[in-house]
């Protein structure tokens, strides 16, 4: 496959009265990205605390989001059935899931096959508020998947802010990375998103980010949203002028799509103006090694 069709969302979040609801949501969605031809689609991060509002939303937060992980089962059978039925790959942002018997609650992102498959990242860093608010615990295994248009990773939201993470996936020969994410504010949102161009730069890979917006007032550190959607690309003569190919306009709901060229990326590793990935192993050499040199 050289070309691949990719749909990544600025979604609104709203307060729901029902699961069908939420549902026809998401799946107004899915069926607008399939009209498009569109073969990967992505959500963002937490979009599925819309669900707290089924629930009491004066609980303790971390009450609610234990409630939130009771629905993974449900959720994750929605999005495999609308994965295979319109048969696209779909990258289902993200929802708390709880782990065998434990009241640990971890933050992970489905990917979701047209063939029925279904791989799992989990977040690896949490923010201050999952880890001091929300009582959310890291995962520790990061995954690189196998997919018809070749291999993909997951970074969610801050866990692209560390090099290192994208930088192994882009050696076992990842060429696009996905970022969904969820910040409430337009610093936190430029945190992620400067990180995401980088790592498109450092790896020469393509970066998707999804990203929250709209509010839910009555639910902390999701009370606010600030996002934008894009499609990241290296910057180099071969991509796009400034390193985007597309983008959503801040804060407005809405689906940014674009076409990403494979072949490119691959010449880019071996051919481009500078080969950032491929220099990276000297780089690791050399920071084996660091001299303090007092002045």
């Amino acid at each position: 496959m050289e070309r691949l069709r990719i749909a990544s969302l600025q979604y609104f979040i709203r307060p729901v009265q029902t699961f069908d609801q939420f549902r026809d949501q998401v799946q107004a969605l899915v069926e607008t990205a399939a009209d498009y031809k569109a073969q990967l689609l992505v959500f963002p991060e937490y979009f599925t605390v819309q669900l707290l509002t089924l629930g009491n939303v004066k609980r303790p937060i971390q009450e609610q989001v234990r409630d939130l992980a009771r629905q993974a089962d449900r959720f994750r059978t929605l999005m495999a059935d609308l994965a295979k039925q319109h048969g696209l790959y779909i990258v289902a942002g993200t929802i708390p899931v709880m782990d065998g018997g434990s009241d640990r609650v971890y933050n992970e992102s489905s990917f979701f096959s047209p063939n029925g498959k279904i791989g799992v990242q989990g977040k690896l860093h949490m923010t201050r508020f999952e880890k001091e608010e929300w009582k959310v615990s890291p995962r520790t295994k990061f995954h690189v998947f196998e997919t018809d248009f070749g291999r993909v990773a997951i970074t969610i939201c801050y866990d692209v802010e560390f090099p290192e993470i994208a930088r192994a996936a882009g050696r076992e020969g990842a060429h696009i990375l996905v970022v969904p994410s969820c910040t409430d504010e337009r610093q936190g949102f430029l945190r992620v998103r400067y990180c995401a161009q980088a790592r498109a730069v450092e790896n020469q890979m393509y970066v998707v980010q999804a990203s929250t917006v709209g509010s839910i007032p009555m639910v902390p550190a999701v009370s606010l949203n600030y996002g934008q959607a894009s499609i990241l690309t290296p910057s180099d003569f071969a991509f796009s002028r400034d390193g985007i190919l597309a983008e959503g306009i801040p804060n407005q709901e809405s689906m940014v799509i674009g076409d990403v060229n494979l072949t490119t990326i691959l010449q880019g590793r071996s051919h481009g103006t500078v080969l950032p990935l491929l220099d990276s192993h000297q780089s690791a050499d050399i920071v084996k090694h660091v001299e303090i040199v007092s002045l």
